[in-house]
């Protein structure tokens, strides 16, 4: 078991999706660096997609993602046509420069669309962008997947799929608003498998009202039970200052941080017993999955999707909301589903907010990358500091991490403290007054 400092996790941190974080975004960095970014991809580069779906069949109280409900015929209608508008002119920028190997698909829940919708998106990327045979994956919502989908899924080639589960417990689902019976998941499952998808998520949660360690091991159990390819164990972050739809959770119900850290503790332990490769820490996958093997290979990576085998250094984000990542450029496009609808389908890019990325948050970037991801930093550059040194004083002194010439690492005990350690590198946070999630 872990060993539980509390004064380590005291401090709210960023997960580090990115750096620097959304945080940071201002509306100086927007369509015309998206612009100059796209034009300056090299012939060949390789490039990863990410496609925003901003709805969902019903909207689950505890959600952090940008959607809606889909129940606007008319609301979906235009949005698609909007999404196929910048798709071509995303293509068209690119000019057949990039080489796509990756295609992702998320929300939202892709699958509040009708399948043959999905099914011309692919065809309007493959065609656009001039792909191969680009790996696809897409986040899927048992609630709504039926046959005619998982048909689809199949014939478009997607090979990877992430199930939101969360909790197989019905009290803790009606605590947070998504009532999802165990036999929907069983059946996206079989469904999945029988028509080619290799790879399944599962996203799972700690930390919700009224959850304490029996049930999260009883869900572990059935997910297990499951064995998808890969586990997503988050820790549910309460923010209902940020998420207004969070204030119908019974924050009085929810664990204190103790027993949090003992959830995710357990977790770790019971999914690495069943045979689960540790990724970062809150992700997990089985030893042949491409997860596990970039993980135990050094190659992991970490981006807007969480930690990933993916090495493109340029993810493209279409769609409102999407936010994509160059070497020195993160841009979001526009927010406003409106505004958005309007400027693509005038031909435009969409991006309005973001930040450059200068050489030192580049450099910060890659140690905070690393650390999360389980390999040793080169933080020499930043040793002089005495802010810094008195920071990793604790964690280094109580065996949370290590530090060996001017080589940084956490330690597997220190794995939960990770994003405590990263933040020590992070320039920016000593000037914001963002708020974000516990630590742990």
């Amino acid at each position: 078991m872990w060993s539980y400092y509390p004064d380590l996790l005291a401090r709210p941190v960023p997960r580090y999706t990115s750096y620097p974080t959304a945080a940071e975004f201002t509306d100086r960095v927007g369509e015309a660096y998206l612009g100059h970014a796209l034009d300056a991809v090299q012939p060949g580069q390789p490039v990863s997609l990410y496609v925003h779906i901003p709805f969902c069949e019903e909207i689950c109280w505890y959600c952090g993602c940008n959607t809606g409900r889909s129940n606007k015929a008319q609301r979906l209608t235009s949005y698609l046509d909007a999404l196929h508008a910048e798709i071509r002119t995303v293509a068209q920028r690119l000019g057949g420069r990039a080489r796509v190997e990756r295609i992702a698909f998320g929300g939202g829940s892709p699958n509040a669309i009708p399948p043959l919708e999905f099914a011309r998106l692919v065809d309007e990327m493959m065609l656009a962008f001039n792909c191969g045979a680009p790996v696809l994956s897409v986040e899927i919502d048992p609630r709504g997947f039926d046959q005619r989908w998982a048909m689809t899924l199949g014939v478009s080639g997607t090979k990877r799929a992430s199930l939101g589960v969360q909790t197989f417990d019905p009290a803790i689902q009606a605590a947070i608003g998504r009532v999802q019976p165990r036999d929907l998941v069983v059946s996206a499952v079989d469904r999945l498998r029988s028509n080619g998808v290799r790879s399944i998520n599962f996203d799972l949660m700690y930390g919700l009202p009224g959850q304490d360690r029996a049930l999260l091991e009883q869900t572990l159990d059935e997910a297990i039970a499951m064995r998808p390819d890969r586990i997503a164990l988050f820790g549910y972050a309460h923010v209902p200052h940020m998420l207004p739809r969070q204030k119908r959770i019974d924050a009085t119900h929810l664990p204190d941080q103790a027993e949090r850290f003992a959830m995710a503790a357990l977790g770790h332990d019971q999914l690495v017993a069943a045979g689960y490769v540790p990724v970062g820490f809150d992700h997990f996958a089985l030893p042949h999955d491409d997860l596990a093997k970039a993980q135990l290979q050094g190659t992991l990576r970490r981006n807007f999707q969480g930690f990933t085998e993916d090495r493109a250094d340029v993810l493209i984000g279409i769609g409102a909301t999407a936010i994509g990542q160059f070497p020195h450029l993160i841009v979001q496009n526009d927010k406003n589903s409106g505004r958005y609808r309007m400027r693509a389908g005038a031909g435009r890019l969409t991006g309005e907010r973001g930040i450059l990325r200068d050489a030192d948050d580049q450099r910060r970037g890659a140690i905070i990358e690393d650390l999360l991801c389980g390999r040793a930093a080169n933080v020499g550059t930043d040793l002089h500091r005495t802010d810094l040194r008195a920071g990793l004083a604790p964690f280094l002194e109580r065996g949370l991490a290590t530090l060996e010439g001017n080589s940084l690492r956490i330690t597997e005990q220190g794995r939960p403290y990770g994003r405590a350690v990263a933040v020590l590198f992070d320039r920016h946070r000593a000037l914001s007054q963002q708020r974000f999630s516990s630590a742990i």
